[in-house]
């Protein structure tokens, strides 16, 4: 029997969950939000001590950072797809308590090798966890409940992700017990604890989908295709694109051309494929997968490259680099506890404006660092940061729900999957592909001084998929308006 048809999926998904409450749901689910977004980024921040601590290299540490990205991102939608199999209740679960004991691997390493294994564990248990989060919401809640449970995921991601630099710093700073870097993985073991053993008893039990497989053909071929992509995106700058790097990218397009024929074959004859491709026929979806791609392009390649700005180029210590981000946090849930309303009075027009602001912020940002070099002030960067915080705030809750808001209960995790892959490919590819743009404008020139040179040239990359965003949210506000004319 399939979650639509299930009798506890119907009735949760119109009176949304029951038992407990919806915000005791939505903590523990938005909880695996934050960590999965926080060891994204708080890794950047405690590069330079792994180097230090652990003796690790260049390629070391991009595989340290890159490596969780790699496994979160090629195993998302087999996540999702497990969820709606299984049950996003147990997939969370198992997910959250997986994540515990992969930072407790990370965080006991002793060498380069060991912490690249675990980074790699940590972002596979990331990938069973993080699509059930979206996927319960859309599938158990209400609809009057769904758009503000969207919006405070999309609260949670931003602030998980600006959380890395700033507690990161602060965490590494404070050197707890003496334990340096290790802190910043040890910190998630009992918090992941707590979490995994309340969910069973917390999180609405949806019927799980009927037991038709899970395509092992799709899911390899999926999960390859990005590898083969991601892997010379984070390793090619670094070892001078080599030979293997480009037919490692041919590679990862074919294998991913045919696995696509392989699910639309395997869909058209019954079967029940990893990712199915008629999620894709909801003009919705497709806007709103592209919009949040350009987005996380821009959000992730930002942080990287501003955090090298502002420790390599302005020579700002960990703590001081984090705090440079504050501004940018405390706008950001400013807007983003407001987006709801905005978006609620004035629809697609206000994710416009939002999107707006944001480029605006990025264009003076750009212009301050082109105009004073290596002398830009760090209280200019932080008021382009605000400008920069407070678009954000009202695109990114409102996108993700947008994307989601006509997807059928029955196809939430493998929608949530496809989404949340759609992120963080973009993410790991906008961290690479621009941190490529940044090393080659800085040059072989001394570390730091070719860095606001480098910034200019990454902070257009990012204004050009902030204004993809605003194309894309232009294409939404049609989508409305004929369906409104439709009905």
């Amino acid at each position: 029997m399939t979650d639509a048809a299930s009798p506890t999926t119907a009735r949760t998904t119109e009176t949304g969950p029951s038992g407990p409450s919806v915000a005791a749901v939505l903590a523990v689910l938005l909880t695996g939000t934050f960590i999965a977004q926080f060891d994204f980024f708080v890794v950047n921040v405690a590069a330079p001590t792994l180097e230090a601590d652990l003796g690790a290299g260049a390629t070391a540490l991009e595989l340290v950072v890159g490596g969780y990205a790699f496994a979160l991102a090629s195993g998302m939608i087999t996540g999702g797809r497990l969820g709606d199999l299984y049950g996003h209740r147990r997939l969370f679960t198992l997910g959250m308590a997986g994540f515990g004991l992969a930072s407790l691997l990370c965080g006991i390493a002793t060498s380069p090798g060991q912490l690249i294994a675990a980074r790699l564990f940590q972002g596979l248990t990331a990938a069973v966890l993080a699509p059930q989060v979206l996927a319960t919401i859309t599938a158990t809640f209400a609809p009057a409940q769904r758009a503000r449970a969207f919006a405070a995921y999309g609260v949670t991601a931003g602030i998980g992700s600006i959380a890395g630099q700033l507690l990161g710093g602060l965490l590494l700073d404070a050197d707890v017990a003496g334990l340096g870097w290790r802190v910043v993985f040890l910190v998630n073991v009992p918090l992941c604890a707590v979490v995994a053993l309340l969910a069973p008893r917390v999180l609405p039990k949806a019927q799980p989908g009927g037991r038709t497989g899970i395509d092992p053909v799709g899911a390899a071929g999926i999960s390859g295709a990005l590898a083969l992509l991601l892997v010379p995106l984070a390793l090619g700058h670094s070892s001078g694109w080599p030979l293997w790097t480009w037919l490692s990218l041919a590679g990862g397009l074919v294998l991913g051309a045919l696995t696509l024929w392989w699910e639309r074959a395997l869909g058209a004859r019954g079967g029940s494929p990893v990712l199915d491709l008629t999620l894709f026929h909801g003009s919705s979806f497709r806007a709103g997968l592209i919009a949040s791609a350009a987005f996380y392009i821009y959000f992730g390649s930002f942080i990287f490259t501003l955090t090298l700005l502002l420790q390599g180029g302005l020579a700002l210590s960990p703590v001081r680099a984090g705090l440079a981000f504050t501004p940018m946090g405390v706008a950001y849930m400013v807007t983003s506890m407001a987006g709801k309303r905005l978006t609620a009075r004035y629809g697609m027009n206000a994710l416009i404006a939002g999107a707006a602001v944001t480029a605006v912020g990025l264009l003076a940002l750009l212009l301050e660092v082109r105009s004073a070099g290596a002398d830009t002030e760090v209280a200019m960067i932080c008021g382009c940061l605000c400008l920069v915080g407070l678009g954000n705030g009202v695109v990114l809750p409102s996108l993700i729900g947008a994307a989601l808001l006509r997807v059928p209960p029955r196809q939430a995790g493998m929608a949530s999957g496809a989404l949340t892959t759609a992120q963080q490919f973009a993410s790991s590819a906008g961290i690479a592909a621009v941190g490529a743009v940044f090393f080659a404008v800085a040059g072989d020139r001394p570390p730091g001084a070719g860095y606001p040179d480098a910034m200019v040239a990454a902070s257009a990359v990012c204004l050009v998929m902030v204004l993809v965003v605003m194309g894309m949210m232009v294409v939404f506000r049609r989508i409305a308006a004929q369906e409104a004319g439709s009905s």
